[in-house]
């Protein structure tokens, strides 16, 4: 045992300090003065999350679609690592909680890391970047009470119709996954991929579980949160440390240049879904977690996930919540980890050639004695020729209500449609009159039979009130 400059500690620092000089206990110094620095600051969003190692092996190849060497050559594997999380919930909080999951992959390419920063929905609650940070404080806790408050979401859905289609997923059977294995994940954004030959396609991603999709009812939810909070990330270690690793099905969508010209709907639009019956599943390949990680903090709180990490060959989303996520995860990691997060050892690329330096720890070697300017005369590393670039859209505002209501009138079976409306009533009966006349009107948007059974609800007072009355 030594300190954390290497000298060994004699057991008398260890054992007791009383009547001694504390000044001159390196060990205890040592200890106590980096205890109260060790936390960082948590993700704003996401804040909570369970992650693990593994590969993932092509099955199908891709190089007619992109010239991304992870997607290329049947058999072809690729390290990876994941992470699962819910949204609002911070550090402490409960895996269980009724909403959206993160699902966040890093493929380590040999030329560089592609993140696949996506969620358990297909879809996305809005399409205009001005509105990210106020979802995320109506997501949070009150400023006065400090209490997730319902009036703020409901505030937020009736004012943002477009995210009505989202949330029919999230108050649906989807809006608790029963646990991270058996937990689909999506890109959300349609992305633009390039081949060799400079042609463009267009790709959704959707990584489907092999053990099926499950979901927990919310009477599950009640009786497992109130034994165990950190329900998915304990069944997620638990498997794979019993070797029971989780795979998932990795397909594309796939939409050539003409057939988005030629599109009747907006496939960029992140609110809307691309119809698997017009643009069907093609397998890709698997991925395989077979690894926990050996330390939480190191390997899955260090981990720096971004959309801006892009391999040639993948182009990203050509969206603006696409463009504002790119900025915005790169400064929410300088925030929590630093200038240099990306030479942490889980952020590492196989090979790096920077012209950054300097910053806080970790430096590594500081890219040792590489010219510190572009261009130079010097040998330093020099950029490729890439032809490939982002085409250009116009964005119109979200319209989805068709995909919500076809989704309540047709793809939901009668026991799902009564669980929807169950769970939207349990969120929506705490909320102040206003609101749920504004929800009754939105739902009666999206169909008549749902408005109108929220409304029903509503009036025979049938949902559940999670108040504490303390007069005695």
């Amino acid at each position: 045992m030594t300190t954390s400059n290497g000298v060994p500690v004699p057991l008398r620092e260890t054992t007791s300090t009383l009547n001694t000089r504390l000044l001159l206990n390196e060990y205890l110094l040592d200890s106590i003065t980096h205890s109260i620095r060790e936390p960082i600051p948590e993700r704003f969003v996401h804040a909570k999350g369970a992650g693990a190692f593994g590969y993932f092996e092509v099955t199908h190849d891709m190089s007619h679609i992109t010239k991304a060497k992870i997607f290329s050559g049947v058999g072809k594997t690729t390290p990876m690592v994941a992470r699962f999380s819910p949204i609002a919930p911070e550090r402490g909080g409960n895996d269980l909680l009724r909403g959206a999951r993160g699902f966040g992959v890093r493929f380590y390419s040999e030329d560089g890391n592609f993140d696949l920063v996506g969620l358990n929905t297909e879809m996305f609650a809005f399409k205009d970047p001005v509105d990210f940070a106020m979802f995320t404080h109506a997501m949070k806790r009150n400023p006065a009470t400090h209490l997730f408050d319902a009036n703020a979401q409901w505030d937020f859905i009736t004012l943002r119709p477009e995210s009505v289609h989202t949330f029919l997923r999230i108050f649906g059977d989807q809006g608790v996954p029963d646990g991270y294995r058996f937990m689909p994940g999506f890109s959300v954004h349609t992305y633009q991929l390039a081949n060799d030959k400079g042609e463009y396609y267009f790709v959704r991603f959707h990584f489907i579980p092999d053990g099926g999709v499950k979901f927990l009812t919310a009477e599950q939810v009640r009786n497992i949160s109130s034994e165990d909070a950190d329900y998915s990330i304990r069944d997620l270690y638990r498997a794979i440390e019993g070797g029971d690793y989780p795979s998932w099905t990795l397909s594309f969508q796939i939409l050539t240049l003409d057939e988005v010209k030629n599109s009747e709907t907006d496939v960029f639009d992140v609110t809307r879904v691309l119809p698997i019956e017009k643009y069907p599943l093609h397998p890709v390949g698997k991925m395989v977690l077979n690894k926990n990680p050996k330390n939480y903090f190191a390997e899955v709180e260090q981990l720096a996930l971004n959309p801006s990490n892009l391999v040639p060959g993948i182009l990203g989303g050509v969206d603006k919540i696409f463009e504002i996520r790119r900025m915005a995860y790169r400064s929410a990691q300088y925030h929590r980890l630093g200038v240099n997060f990306n030479k942490i050892r889980v952020n590492c690329p196989f090979r790096s050639l920077t012209y950054n330096r300097d910053g806080e720890a970790p430096v590594k070697d500081n890219e040792r004695d590489i010219p510190n300017y572009y261009p130079n005369s010097f040998h330093g590393p020099v950029p490729y020729i890439e032809e490939s670039k982002l085409i250009q859209i116009v964005e119109n505002p979200s319209y989805n209500f068709d995909q919500a209501r076809d989704l309540y009138e047709n793809q939901l079976s009668a026991g799902e449609k009564e669980r929807l409306v169950e769970n939207i009533l349990s969120s929506l009966g705490s909320v102040t009159k206003f609101l749920q006349e504004k929800a009754v009107e939105l739902f009666t948007l999206v169909s008549h039979d749902l408005g109108s059974r929220i409304e029903q609800g509503l009036l025979s007072n049938v949902t559940t009130y999670y108040l504490h009355d303390y007069k005695k």
